[in-house]
């Protein structure tokens, strides 16, 4: 606590890209792009450096910080083998870094206020890109069929995981968090979008299973969480339904497109086979390829065996036409494709063994002492993470720049948290002292500034 500015250097990494528009349309300001990204990538290394340090390492710490290393300095590995442009690498590249800057800046044993000012700057910084995304989406106007791309937040799942935790996991509802929900699933309704319903209960499963340390608790948060559910989205459907009657018909466009097309497959379905399927041929072409990766920005098009699927949507020359670099819609493939086996994987597998282990960690813990300090700060950055697979469903998580910014912040927190935890463990255990896990104090960590 005794760097005077770290308020500020929060503050400033967590914010500023939550207005970052470009992730809403691609026709933004460069210039404004810069302004934005700097300042939030400079201040959250400044925050690493300034940061306290654990007295020891950690095995599962080190293995998250390998697996990140593998995935953003060593990707000018592949980049420079395959001689993809610079430009489109370092913007593919920009998120995975903003991730690997979240999470040094976070995976600390920062002072307990600290932690709270960290959590709180994120949670202003999602709530901020949620209602400007919303905001923007609907100031550009268009039709729904256009609007829907643009009103939907990059960290809406985000969001959304960290409020389920305050509803379902510690019941601590309030008015604002309520209303904040309810305004998600009304943009959700809005977006007309399959994929943010699917991860939307995903989370809640997760948060269901995550309140409920045992089998007699699990059935009563089960039966808790399908009437809040009930209750939440019913009324959003009903009332949305009444307000925008367009709506009701195109959700039901988008449930029955695939019977509506020769081939049986709904238009977004086969454009995201097709990329994949093209991804996965390139990554394939060569034992090089497959160990080392296409490299971020690789250029890649839609799989011709998926033509005919898109022969209502597109002509031949639109189709053939296609050749993009963004980071693909698919987080698992394109890793694959960008980093190979040996780049790629490091990452996709780093986030789902913290995952488990820390879902593992948190309901024993919630067991056997669940006022444990710093054991709602890990729930809260596990269902936050648990954004990024959830998301992966219909996009990549890590295309946007805020999101990686936040997942890597999730990261950090998670990390940094159960190695706490750990060693509270330790010192409940050791001779001579036998006070519970759950009264023992906030107390700064061996080697952490107090």
């Amino acid at each position: 606590m005794n760097n005077r500015y770290a308020t500020f250097w929060i503050w400033l990494a967590l914010c500023p890209l939550a207005v970052d528009f470009k992730s809403v349309d691609e026709n933004g300001s460069r210039l404004t792009q810069i302004l934005l990204t700097v300042p939030a990538l400079g201040a959250a290394l400044v925050l690493a450096l300034i940061a306290p340090r654990f007295a020891a390492g950690n095995r599962f710490s080190s293995l998250v910080m390998a697996a990140l290393l593998l995935t953003v300095p060593c990707s000018v590995v592949p980049h420079v083998l395959q001689g993809n442009d610079i430009g489109n690498y370092l913007r593919v590249l920009l998120p995975f870094m903003l991730l690997m800057a979240g999470y040094l800046a976070t995976c600390r044993p920062w002072h307990v206020k600290r932690v709270e000012q960290i959590e709180l700057a994120m949670f202003s910084g999602m709530v901020v890109s949620l209602l400007f995304a919303f905001g923007y989406g609907m100031a550009v106007g268009g039709g729904l069929e256009t609007v829907r791309f643009r009103i939907v937040s990059v960290v809406f799942l985000a969001l959304q995981g960290l409020l389920l935790h305050e509803i379902v996991v510690a019941r601590r509802i309030t008015r604002f968090k309520l209303l904040l929900f309810l305004i998600s699933l009304a943009i959700e309704l809005l977006s007309v979008t399959r994929s943010l319903l699917v991860g939307t209960a995903l989370l809640f499963c997760l948060a269901t299973w995550l309140a409920a340390p045992s089998l007699q608790q699990l059935l009563r948060s089960l039966a808790r969480t399908a009437v809040i559910a009930v209750a939440l989205v019913g009324g959003t459907v009903v009332i949305g339904s009444a307000l925008f009657p367009s709506v009701a018909a195109h959700w039901t466009q988008r449930l029955q497109a695939a019977k509506a097309t020769a081939a049986g497959m709904d238009p977004t379905t086969a454009t995201r086979l097709a990329e994949i399927k093209d991804q996965l041929d390139q990554v394939r072409s060569n034992h090089l390829s497959l160990l080392l990766g296409r490299g971020y920005g690789h250029n890649y098009r839609y799989s011709p065996d998926y033509l005919p699927a898109l022969a209502d949507q597109m002509t031949k020359e639109e189709f053939y036409a296609i050749n993009e670099w963004a980071a693909g819609h698919n987080f698992w493939v394109y890793q694959l494709f960008a980093g190979g086996l040996v780049f790629g994987l490091a990452l996709p597998l780093i986030v789902l063994y913290a995952l488990v282990r820390g879902s593992l960690f948190y309901r024993r813990w919630r067991r056997a002492a669940p006022d444990a300090p710093y054991l709602a700060v890990l729930g809260r950055s596990l269902l936050v993470l648990a954004a990024l697979p959830a998301t992966s469903i219909g996009g990549n998580p890590l295309g946007p720049r805020f999101s990686g910014l936040v997942y890597g912040v999730a990261l950090g927190l998670l990390v940094a948290t159960q190695l706490r935890l750990e060693r509270i463990a330790v010192r409940r255990t050791a001779p001579g002292n036998a006070q519970p896990a759950q009264a023992m104090p906030s107390l700064p960590l061996q080697g952490q500034r107090p």
